[in-house]
């Protein structure tokens, strides 16, 4: 307690010696004011001392000085070294408090490590069979921000048996209320391993429902940050998530770190070219988000390219200068074979018709510069060549065209969709402009494809993609093209897809996402959802997933778990009793039922008094239940799960494989206890033959 105490004193004269800083001397202009002022505003912030979160959860004593290797951090421009500011060399037996961030003394001696550090690496990894040259580690407990246990693991003494770690377990088993915390305390070997996986290559996790995916991608995230920031700071940082619910649910993981400049977003938010004011059938959304439409629209832009007619004749002063049109085609071809994008080749034209007329003038014995090309390539009948043979195309004009004219689309999908597909994504009433037509998301992405056709999207240095599962082909490539120049890393699970679209493959996937050489990971080791939960569960996986790997759980608890049938008239007492059984519990209760049911649900619970939140909707003491649509389920977790008649929410999906699905998701959103109410059947794949 003396070196918590301790640590909160430097941590504060850290934040104190910021706020102190004066740059009226320092900066040249004000620009560099504002910029460097910023960034003391934001180290302000980083420096902040929750006073409900620890700053420290470990300590590591070792048998031995840590070599260089680990003395040192990763990256020295931004992170601190491992062994801390300015710490110098170690003595024998040193130990280290290992925390969410690093705290230095007034000295410049570490006092909490950075968990990120290599020096922190043990603290997940070190075992009985590979101490790591660890004496004892040092797991800290505490309530409401204070300490109040600890527990050692004295890794090289023969006589201690390995066992699991009760504090280990109890955090995980914490109450969840608000938003999605960090899992810095609780990181596995496993998890370890992917979290501290290099920037240079794309990682696939393929978790199961509670293996912790989210958060190890939010902590990759963290410490490539870390051992990566300048390079990080110039091409950012994206997290992408399925849904507005879901970014608001993690929003405060990467900020708990201490990582303030992610950016977050949907995948619609990405592609959010026009307004989204329509939607598709499941079957024109499958076409439109297959990869051929790629082809088709490639296809599309390519076709406004003609070929020269008639010569270019370019007049300077009393000379005439004439390219004839077989050599303009010559260039056209030229820039056709090279591949590159369709703006790009338009803005060089202009210069390859001018370097001919060059040569020609050089010829007649002229002396040209590049004064002179540019003032050629600007010339008007330089200008109509160009747009007669390479006009400027607009994406969102291209797509409404190729949607609103059946012989156009059948032109440039001749030979890539059928008739059929063709005529299942064509408008039946066209739109007469761009700002009228009601754009589905699926139009949006498409959209996005033709823009990066004409011009390069641009690239960042990093993209986590969360619920990847649900992505069509389109979409991954639309994901793809923000990290063309980086890397990636992309968590899902197989078994959890519900769209119509959702992939069968990681391999597919990564190939569409322009990733085909990141390596899979797969976690099954469950630490969320309870054992009999995970169990009953995995009875749906043959039917929607055959070919994975069945979760299990590290939980010691068996969790609550309790079937309630009831006749269909009593169906929504029966939900709100299960409901006010939950609220007797510590921790937040998530009430999940089909999308139809929820109108009915909530005007229940408001006749009866119960407080009844949204998804995404931060949970307090006062408001612990959430009403959540099972389309809307997917992600969250809540301590206890009231799920409504499963057979309704796999009827309210296009197919039985995705509604079986969408009930899986809903099966393992509890961390404590899940109690099941229904009035019809439950569906066969559930209770087996």
């Amino acid at each position: 307690k003396s070196h918590l105490a301790a640590s909160r004193a430097a941590l504060r004269a850290m934040r104190e010696d910021a706020e102190a800083l004066n740059i009226a001397d320092v900066t040249a202009n004000w620009v560099n004011a504002e910029v460097l002022q910023g960034e003391i505003d934001a180290r302000i912030k980083a420096l902040a001392d929750l006073s409900h979160t620890p700053l420290f959860f470990g300590r590591l004593d070792y048998l031995h000085a840590p070599g260089l290797d680990l003395a040192e951090g990763a990256s020295r421009g931004a992170a601190q070294s491992a062994s801390g500011e300015g710490g110098g060399g170690r003595r024998e037996g040193e130990n280290f408090y290992i925390g969410r961030r690093h705290v230095h003394d007034a000295d410049g001696d570490p006092m909490v490590i950075d968990w990120r550090a290599p020096v922190s690496q043990p603290f997940y990894r070190a075992s009985k069979k590979d101490p790591m040259d660890l004496r004892l580690r040092r797991r800290f407990g505490y309530t409401a921000g204070e300490l109040t246990a600890y527990e050692d693991e004295h890794l090289t003494d023969p006589m201690e048996a390995e066992r699991t770690s009760k504090l280990l377990q109890t955090e995980i088993e914490r109450p969840r209320v608000g938003p999605m915390r960090d899992i810095v305390a609780t990181i596995q070997p496993e998890q370890d391993e992917i979290v501290r996986a290099g920037i240079g290559g794309s990682v696939c996790v393929q978790g199961a429902p509670g293996t912790g995916k989210t958060a190890v991608g939010l902590h990759r995230v963290a410490y490539l940050l870390y051992a990566h920031r300048e390079r990080l700071a110039r091409a950012g940082t994206l997290v992408i998530g399925p849904n507005r619910s879901f970014l608001h649910y993690i929003e405060q993981v990467l900020p708990a770190l201490g990582e303030l400049e992610v950016k977050q977003a949907t995948v619609d938010d990405l592609v959010g070219h026009v307004d989204v004011r329509g939607t598709d059938e499941a079957a024109a959304a499958a076409v439109k988000g297959d990869a051929r439409m790629a082809q088709v629209l490639r296809r599309a832009v390519r076709s406004h390219i003609s070929m020269p007619q008639e010569p270019c004749v370019v007049v300077r002063g009393s000379r005439r200068w004439r390219v004839p049109a077989y050599e303009l085609e010559e260039l056209v071809q030229e820039l056709m074979e090279r591949d590159i994008r369709y703006g790009a080749a338009r803005e060089a034209l202009p210069q390859r018709i001018a370097h001919a007329v060059l040569v020609r003038m050089e010829q007649a014995g002229e002396a040209p510069d590049d004064r002179v090309q540019d003032a050629v390539a600007r010339n008007p009948a330089v200008k109509a060549a160009v747009k007669a043979v390479w006009p400027p195309v607009d994406p969102a004009k291209l797509v409404l065209r190729l949607l609103g004219d059946a012989e156009f689309l059948a032109e440039q999908a001749e030979g890539i969709l059928t008739p059929e597909e063709q005529k299942t994504i064509l408008w039946t009433k066209p739109a007469r402009s761009v700002k009228s037509a009601k754009w589905s998301s699926a139009d949006a992405v498409l959209i996005d494809e033709a823009m990066d056709l004409v011009a390069r999207t641009h690239s960042l240095g990093h993209v986590v993609l969360d619920e990847a599962q649900d992505l069509s082909p389109m979409q991954y490539r639309a994901v793809g093209r923000r990290c063309t120049t980086g890397s990636a890393t992309i968590l899902g699970d197989i078994a959890q897809g519900t769209t119509p679209w959702a992939t069968h493959t990681w391999e597919d996937a990564l190939a569409h996402m322009g990733k085909p050489g990141a390596v899979v990971e797969e976690l099954t080791q469950g630490f969320r959802v309870p054992r009999e939960v995970i169990a009953y569960a995995s009875r749906l996986l043959p039917a929607i997933a055959p070919d994975l790997t069945e979760a299990t759980s590290i939980r010691e608890s068996a969790g609550d778990f309790e079937i309630r049938p009831v006749g269909p008239a009593d169906l929504t007492a029966a939900t709100l009793a299960a409901c006010d059984d939950a609220l007797t519990k510590e921790g937040s209760v998530g009430l999940i039922a089909a999308e139809a049911r929820i109108p009915t649900l909530r005007a229940a619970l408001e006749a009866a008094g119960t407080a009844c939140l949204a998804p995404g909707e931060e949970t307090s003491a006062e408001a612990r239940l959430t009403l959540v649509p099972a389309t809307l389920a997917k992600g969250l977790e809540y301590d206890y799960v009231v799920l409504e008649e499963p057979a309704a929410i796999v009827d309210g999906e296009p197919d039985e494989r995705t509604g079986l699905r969408r009930l899986y998701v809903c099966l393992t959103r509890p961390v404590s206890g899940l109690t099941v109410v229904h009035g019809a059947a439950l569906p066969e794949a559930l209770t087996g033959p």
